[in-house]
């Protein structure tokens, strides 16, 4: 059964680090507001897989992926909240801009802190947990790849429970060192020209990932 844990947790580990609506939320909320929320945002995240491993076990995620109709309303709302996230964080890009040329101009360090402001109302957390929940293609894999990991000589509920916990743990893990290394890369990025690169960029991913789910056949 060691054998089978160590071969599920190591494809469990290249899901979780294949890039993705999740690592582009949490970019955007480090760019925008530091590794104080853009881990809140990590945590809302793992939420979210919490909730699509509660529904797994109960057996209501697989009722949505096998419903056409279900399956499309969530990977629509997904779709507009990735392309809300992204367009908003591009509008943000274009108001803070005027005032970042204007420091550079007058040998001033401007403050990135203080301008994102704006575009990052409301709940880092929620921002993680809905675009978690939101992404229907977690429903899909929770019930179509992740049984397949499952021990054998486990009962099917506890050997499920136990994937999805260590699924939120390599989550964790990743895209926790990913804010910690985005944070010690802070005063590189604070560099007005690469901050401003680097969300607009993150704005045209965010926008690009909700089109491609929009777009996606199932």
């Amino acid at each position: 059964m060691l054998t089978h844990f160590v071969a599920a947790a190591g494809v469990l580990g290249l899901l979780t680090v294949v890039p993705g609506p999740d690592l582009a939320v949490v970019t955007r909320r480090a760019l925008m507001a530091g590794a104080g929320d853009a881990l809140r945002t990590v945590g809302g995240i793992a939420t979210g897989l919490l909730v699509w491993g509660a529904l797994t076990v109960a057996g209501l995620a697989g009722v949505l992926a096998a419903s056409p109709a279900a399956y499309l309303a969530v990977r629509l709302l997904g779709a507009g909240y990735l392309v809300f996230l992204g367009a908003r964080t591009l509008c943000q890009q274009r108001r803070s801009a005027p005032a970042g040329h204007g420091d550079a101009a007058a040998g001033a360090k401007p403050d990135v802190t203080e301008d994102p402001a704006p575009a990052v109302a409301g709940s880092p957390w929620r921002t993680g947990l809905f675009s978690n929940v939101l992404n229907p293609k977690i429903a899909v894999f929770y019930t179509g790849l992740l049984p397949t990991l499952a021990p054998p000589r486990l009962p099917p509920a506890w050997a499920m429970t136990l994937l999805v916990l260590l699924h939120i743990t390599l989550t964790l893990a990743w895209l926790g060192g990913y804010t910690l290394l985005l944070s010690k890369a802070g005063p590189v990025l604070r560099e007005p020209r690469i901050h401003r690169a680097l969300g607009r960029t993150t704005g045209v991913t965010l926008i690009g990932l909700g089109l491609a789910v929009a777009a996606a056949s199932g």
